[in-house]
């Protein structure tokens, strides 16, 4: 009953609680928002450029992104802060690469990344510059190696920050009701190729966010690095443009607007809630701490604690992928 009832509540949430009037003057403070030139990563760049901070928008289009700063300059007049392009392809591993290397050094200090960007293809047969499915390669890979690059520099941004102010944002989804039982993916399917709906390769590829992301928050709690798997939320973003009418017309009945999936996403990255005591922490829509599905626990426990040691092994086969490009 208990799960089925935080189910309804993500689908159903309550009105966001942690809001631009919960958060502080950001000045100096540094933040990376991937695919926030549009949706969900837009409102999040507004709100953190209105608190005085300085936001890179990590984004494949220069065009759409300047248009996308400009808006959001016009919408704070009296901001302090500063907002910047920056070129990132997470379907190019080498690009991915390159992105990462010319940001450290660009900057001296990252706060946090937040890990928004992400692609929900019909096409069964989408795939990266390396081969790899698409959603696999966007959503999962090209996401694991630019944290995996960025976090020496947000372990050295530790040691000047205020505590619990550094982290890694990871945007997940429904992994409560799509991820498979106690691995939240099929461990004998990581590359997807096997998996014919791309849908359900969508879905897991957010389990795999959620996979990275309590793995990550394991390894990095040492370093002082708070990490944060969420579910943003139903949202009328354009996640959903390339789907087929009658599934956009289902979703159009069941979406919020697009603000509250940033609130979501701000709380995890700003809220004093969330420290490296409960770092890993599930958040969900639109700005909540809750708990995962019992069995999905498991993917932290090893084998000879009963679990699954998922997370560990989808960890592992993804450095595999991304070693060549480090």
């Amino acid at each position: 009953m208990g799960q089925s009832l935080s189910n309804y509540s993500q689908f159903f949430p309550p009105k966001p609680t942690f809001t631009e009037a919960n958060i502080p003057d950001l000045k100096d403070k540094v933040y990376l928002v991937t695919g926030a030139n549009t949706g969900v990563g837009k409102d999040v760049a507004r709100i953190l450029y209105s608190k005085n901070a300085k936001v890179w928008i990590a984004a494949r289009s220069e065009e759409k992104t300047n248009k996308a700063i400009d808006e959001i300059k016009k919408s704070s007049p009296g901001s302090t802060g500063s907002l910047g392009f920056h070129h990132l392809d997470l379907a190019d591993l080498n690009s991915v690469k390159k992105s990462a290397e010319k940001f450290i050094a660009s900057e001296s200090k990252l706060h946090v990344l937040f890990s928004n960007a992400g692609v929900q293809s019909p096409d069964a047969a989408a795939k990266t510059a390396q081969g790899h499915e698409i959603h696999v390669g966007v959503n999962c890979l090209g996401t694991f190696l630019f944290t995996k690059l960025l976090t020496p520099l947000l372990a050295n941004t530790v040691k000047t920050a205020d505590p619990g102010t550094v982290r890694v944002v990871w945007v997940s989804s429904f992994v409560d009701l799509v991820g498979d039982k106690r691995t939240g993916l099929p461990l004998d399917k990581m590359d997807f190729l096997k998996i014919n709906s791309p849908l359900d390769r969508y879905a897991y590829s957010k389990a795999g966010n959620y996979l990275h992301a309590v793995e990550y928050a394991r390894r990095h709690k040492e370093d002082g690095i708070i990490c944060v798997p969420l579910n943003p939320g139903n949202l009328a973003s354009d996640l959903y443009r390339d789907q087929a009418g009658i599934f956009k017309l289902f979703v159009s009945l069941i979406v919020h607007p697009v603000v509250n999936g940033a609130y979501t996403e701000l709380f995890a990255g700003l809220t004093p809630t969330i420290s490296l005591q409960n770092t890993g922490a599930w958040v969900i829509p639109f700005g909540r701490l809750s708990t995962i599905r019992k069995d999905l626990e498991d993917v932290l426990k090893t084998e000879e604690q009963g679990g699954t040691d998922a997370a560990r092994k989808w960890w592992s086969w993804s450095e595999e992928q991304v070693k060549p490009y480090e």
